[in-house]
């Protein structure tokens, strides 16, 4: 019987993709019937009808998929308890299925502030056709690859979570020692004591499914709080999760996709199921079980309305200083930084800069209010298009998400001492941090007469009579005029300039990772064998070298080192090469110059 309602709804669908006219209601539902007439009068009720029989189908075939599975132990013992055993598991696996749906406004305010109102349906089909899965290239399978352009910015942030749990804290992923976590968070390992292994192959699939489990629910208590964390799943697939291990998961889960689209808030609102948890057990617990569905075509989109509603969305829109605008941004579908931001900290802030700037008449604007577990740097820094505060420059973990115009990407050291500053460092740090602290230009990087005497005094810096009146003489000072006279100014006198040449001294090995792998999904993008993708997801090793006198082109010069130093000249590196990448390292560290192997890394 239930064959036959199938076999019908498929005609119906099939028959209405062929007619124009609306096609005759059953004569079996009279009810329905007229429900059918009325959202069939014109095209767009007929296509939309068209979709809610398709996606009842395909929910039918999962349904029919998931009883075939062969009953695992724990069924068997459920049935021998007799029928109240089993009323209760229907009870329980009817709870997980379904989730709580989102009220209609709650639909449209989350369709709107995500997509907005004139989204196209290319945006549309980027964001939910994205899941995330770890790359099958040996050398980079400890990365998610990326197939479509606009979720970049989810992908990467994950990513960089990811990578601080296979890295830094390998143990806790071991199966045998794995246990319900109390926190999501590690605590952080005391300076100059770790060292990550570079066999990035070696990492094994439960390891990282583990390490993906415990960022996703790091990032999503960031969200709530620490209070809560807020899933989401689609109704026709959240069942899915209580099918036995040995069974194909995927697979149904993509049967039961099938046809499935969000073109509009009713289609969002008709599927979208969420459920609210408050104990790391409980969330761990969901999110271990939710694997396969965020690995599904949907993933990267369901983790980001998982984000916001952790968040809950009037959080959210406080957060933003134009909370009018979409958080995917048109006309590419890229990430906003606001989407960043908040996977990152727990708050849709679109600035990068430390703390709130005032605009004064009660008006500011919201930057980054804490230090990070991972951190940020983007390419418009070095052009000057924003400031990114040191909350973001440095994190607690040598993990960086790197922003293009276009694109998101990662950057990440092996080495926590990468993290430490030396003495020209910290020295620049404190000075820097004084500056910012009286920057009311929105990181133009000057301040008035009166801030900059107030940095003098904080830093103990003592300029001559002459330097001071040339710097205050415009009525502002500039901070890029203010670092050259820090540079040339001798240390007894609270500058940096130093006799011997090695202050300032760095060497260490960065590694970047872009998860990009254009491949021919959709025929367009075909190679001469077929399947070989146009760009897989790539690794490239960089050598940095901070020198240690005030220039790159001081350092590489053979400048040697004066009497009473160690050495008798200062050591240089290979000849520096240069990538858009390497300006967004110099803005961590402003001194460096660069070095790799094959290829350039690419931040696009």
């Amino acid at each position: 019987m239930a064959d036959q309602q199938e076999e019908e709804d498929l005609r119906m669908a099939l028959r209405m993709s062929m007619q124009n006219s609306p096609p005759e209601p059953k004569r079996s539902k009279p009810r329905e019937a007229a429900n059918l007439a009325a959202t069939t009068t014109t095209p767009e009720g007929s296509r939309r009808l068209q979709r809610e029989l398709m996606a009842a189908a395909a929910e039918k075939r999962m349904l029919a998929a998931y009883k075939s599975v062969p009953a695992s132990s724990s069924a068997v013992k459920s049935e021998r308890r007799g029928d109240l055993g089993r009323k209760e598991m229907e009870i329980k696996d009817k709870e997980v299925n379904l989730g709580n749906e989102l009220s209609e406004e709650e639909a449209y305010q989350l369709f709107l502030m995500v997509f907005g109102s004139g989204v196209s349906k290319d945006i549309l089909a980027q964001w939910s056709n994205q899941g995330i899965r770890f790359s099958p290239d040996p050398e980079t399978s400890m990365g998610l690859v990326q197939h479509e352009g606009g979720p970049c910015g989810v992908l990467a942030t994950i990513q960089a979570f990811v990578l601080k749990h296979l890295l830094f804290f390998p143990d806790e992923l071991v199966k045998a020692a794995q246990s319900v976590p109390q926190n999501f968070s590690s605590s952080r390992l005391s300076k100059n004591q770790y060292v990550a292994s570079n066999n990035f192959a070696a990492f094994t699939e439960d390891a990282k499914a583990r390490a993906l489990v415990k960022s996703m629910g790091e990032i999503l208590f960031l969200c709530g709080n620490n209070k809560r964390v807020v899933i989401a799943t689609l109704g026709s697939i959240g069942h899915v999760v209580e099918v036995p291990d040995e069974s194909p998961k995927d697979v149904i889960i993509a049967q039961a996709l099938e046809g499935l689209s969000f073109e509009s808030v009713s289609d969002l609102h008709k599927v979208l199921r969420v459920d609210t948890y408050t104990t790391p057990a409980s969330a761990f617990k969901r999110l271990e079980a939710m694997i396969p569905v965020f690995q599904s075509r949907m993933g990267a989109l369901l983790f980001l309305i998982s984000a916001l509603l952790s968040r809950g969305l009037d959080c959210v829109q406080a957060d933003r200083d134009d909370p009018n605008l979409p958080l995917v941004t048109a006309p590419f579908g890229h990430a906003s930084q606001e989407i960043v931001n908040l996977l990152l900290c727990g708050q849709a802030v679109p600035n990068v800069f430390d703390g709130r700037m005032d605009l004064g008449g009660g008006m500011f604007l919201k930057g980054i209010s804490t230090n990070v577990e991972v951190g940020f740097l983007t390419l418009l820094e070095s052009l000057n298009f924003c400031k990114v505060g040191q909350n973001l420059k440095c994190p607690k973990w040598p993990i960086w998400v790197v922003g293009s115009e276009s694109h998101y990407t990662v950057l990440f050291a092996l080495d926590t001492t990468v993290l430490d500053e030396n003495e020209l460092e910290e020295r620049e740090s404190h000075i820097r941090r004084a500056f910012d602290a009286q920057d009311q230009s929105g990181g133009g990087g000057f301040i008035s007469v009166e801030g900059f005497h107030q940095v003098l005094r904080e830093t103990n810096i003592r300029l001559p009579s002459e330097k001071l009146d040339s710097l205050c003489s415009s009525g502002f000072i500039v901070w890029s005029e203010f670092w050259q006279v820090i540079l040339e100014l001798d240390k007894s006198l609270g500058g940096l300039k130093d006799s011997s040449g090695q202050m300032g001294r760095k060497t260490f090995d960065l590694y970047h990772f872009n998860g990009i792998a254009k491949s021919d999904l959709n025929g367009s993008l075909a190679t001469s064998g077929g399947e070989t993708p146009i760009q897989r997801p790539r690794l490239t090793k960089l050598r940095v070298s901070v020198p240690p006198r005030w220039t790159p082109e001081e350092f590489m010069a053979d400048v040697a080192v004066p009497s009473g130093s160690v050495g008798s000249e200062v050591a240089k590196p290979e000849h520096p090469q240069h990538a858009p990448l390497v300006d967004c390292i110099r803005t961590r560290w402003p001194r460096a110059v660069c070095n790799w192997v094959g290829d350039p890394p690419s931040i696009v």
